[in-house]
Order: structure tokens, then C-alpha cells, then sequence
């Protein structure tokens, strides 16, 4: 059983489309250990990560087969209250060079809480991109054995955008959708596997589609070399399958996203990871220096 209240006919672009795809992609990675179950309920344990964990990458993009160094993203969990409960905060920082600014301007906050048992309940995404700026806002509920979240985008110049969805199966966004997939278990996948999830991109919510590739040993900005699950992000269009994003994750208990090829409209780019602190189990996925 679905249900959806619009208040606004929405015209949407897909996410990882032109310069916004930068986020979508760091986060995207974050979540290719998902198999969320068909159920309401959206409470799982934490296995993954814990409070303090600290992780940075350097962004990078083609121009006429020269790479350039274009900005940097964190990524920062803690324990904190929501509504005077027991929950986590995550924070997405991605902010483009002084160089960069000059081309394009890029300054993305991502804020989100969830419960100690992972469930959703409030993400905010402020993105300052070229000259739009926009704020993007989702609160999540739950009643009669049914997830719901109210959307909201804010923009600087247009008035705002509602929506309303309701689904019997679990309703994340771009961040609170990780901090369950990062639990799970990837080793009974199997190469070529399809993995399908469902994500609140501020507007609607949409179903994304994964395939599992197998693994490869890949270099990161801190000279060592990981061993890696590797996924790919696809869309369809008329039929035919395109390749958008392939992300390589760390091989341990971490599932830590190491470098991520994106194959974007207007060009291609890369993140590597620089440097990771407090994660909560060590880096096993490490086969040597480099």
C-alpha cells in the first residue's frame, strides 16, 4: 500500500544530472551495502560506526584530459539528543576551492538525526551550487504501520515546495539511509546482483538501482592500497542501461567508500579518500603501502 499527497506539481531532475551530482555521489557510495527488507519498521542495530568518526576526501574533475583538484567533502558522526532523545547526528560538508569558485561555487551542508536504533527523523540539506541556493528540508513519522515524511525544498527567489509520501516500507533520505546500510552484510552478494532502495531526494522520493562487480585492490590520497567491493550505480533510459557511478568500498567491517568514478552530464569526476579517524574497527581491507 502507497500513498502520496502533493501539494505542488513538481517538475524533478534526477539527482546525480550536471554539477548537484557531487553529494549525491559521495553519499551514494555510503550506501551500496543496503538490502533493506520490505517493512515498515525501520529500526535496525548499529554495527558500522560509532560516535566521533572523522572522514575526508579530495574531489576531482576532468578538464580536456587534465585532472584538477576541485574541492573537499567530510563526513563527521556524533552522539547527541533530538527532541530530548538519545540519537546521532551525521553532517555532509562539501565545500569547492578558492580556484574552483571562479568556474563554478559549490558549498553543500547536509545535517541529519536519527534515533540510537538508526530511525529516521529529520534531514536538512543547505546547497549553495553556482547562483542557486536552495534548502531542503524532511520530517519523518510513523503510525498505523506505515512510514511518512513531509519534504520541503526553500528556495532564495521562488516560493516553496511541499510534498508528501507515505510507503509501507521504510522511507530514508540521502544520510540517515546509510547509517543503516553500513551494517549489512555484503558477502552472500553474488556478481552481477541488483540491489533496489528507496530514497528521499528533498522533492520525492525515488527507487535507485545497484549492481555488485565483484572486488579490486585501488589506491586512495593517502598512498595505500584497499581491497574493495565495487558497485554500479545505473539509470535507465528508453530501455537501455547507463553507467553513472562506480564506487569502490572498503572490504571490512567499516564499508567505507575509498574512491568513486563518476561519469557525470557535464564531464568526469573522482573522490578519493584522504584520511579517516575514530572509525570504529580497524582497516583490514589495507593490502600495502604505495
Amino acid at each position: 500500500m502507497k500513498t502520496r499527497k502533493r501539494k505542488t506539481k513538481i517538475t524533478v531532475t534526477p539527482a546525480i544530472a550536471g554539477k548537484r551530482g557531487w553529494v549525491f555521489c559521495l553519499l551514494g557510495a555510503l550506501l551500496i551495502t543496503i538490502a533493506i527488507p520490505a517493512r515498515a519498521q525501520c529500526t535496525a542495530e548499529n554495527t558500522a560506526f560509532q560516535s566521533g568518526e572523522h572522514v575526508m576526501y579530495d574531489l576531482y574533475f576532468n578538464w580536456k584530459f587534465i585532472w584538477k583538484k576541485v574541492g573537499l567533502a567530510s563526513l563527521t558522526t556524533f552522539s547527541t539528543t533530538y527532541q530530548s532523545q538519545p540519537a546521532y547526528r551525521f553532517n555532509l560538508l562539501s565545500v569547492g576551492s578558492k580556484k574552483t569558485d571562479f568556474f563554478f561555487k559549490m558549498r553543500d551542508t547536509l545535517t541529519c538525526y536519527v534515533t540510537e536504533k538508526l530511525e529516521p527523523l529529520y534531514f536538512r540539506k543547505a546547497a549553495e551550487e553556482g547562483d542557486r541556493y536552495t534548502v531542503d528540508e524532511a520530517w519523518f513519522s510513523y503510525k498505523d504501520g506505515l512510514s511518512h515524511v513531509k519534504q520541503k525544498r526553500t528556495w532564495r527567489d521562488h516560493p516553496p515546495q511541499e510534498m508528501e509520501y507515505s510507503d509501507t516500507r521504510c522511507i530514508f533520505d540521502m544520510l540517515s539511509i546509510l547509517a543503516q546500510a553500513r551494517s549489512y552484510n555484503p558477502d552472500d552478494y553474488k556478481v552481477g546482483d541488483r540491489i533496489m532502495f528507496p530514497m528521499a531526494t528533498g522533492r520525492r522520493v525515488e527507487e535507485q538501482t545497484l549492481i555488485y562487480r565483484g572486488k579490486e585492490e585501488v589506491k586512495a590520497n593517502n598512498d595505500t592500497i584497499y581491497r574493495c567491493l565495487v558497485f554500479s550505480f545505473v539509470e535507465y533510459k528508453k530501455g537501455k542501461e547507463k553507467e553513472v557511478i562506480t564506487f569502490f568500498i572498503s572490504d571490512d567491517k567499516n564499508h567505507l567508500p575509498i574512491r568513486l568514478d563518476m561519469y557525470l552530464n557535464f564531464g568526469s569526476a573522482k573522490a578519493f579518500l584522504k584520511s579517516v579517524r575514530d572509525n570504529r574497527y580497524p582497516m583490514t581491507s589495507v593490502v600495502g603501502k604505495k
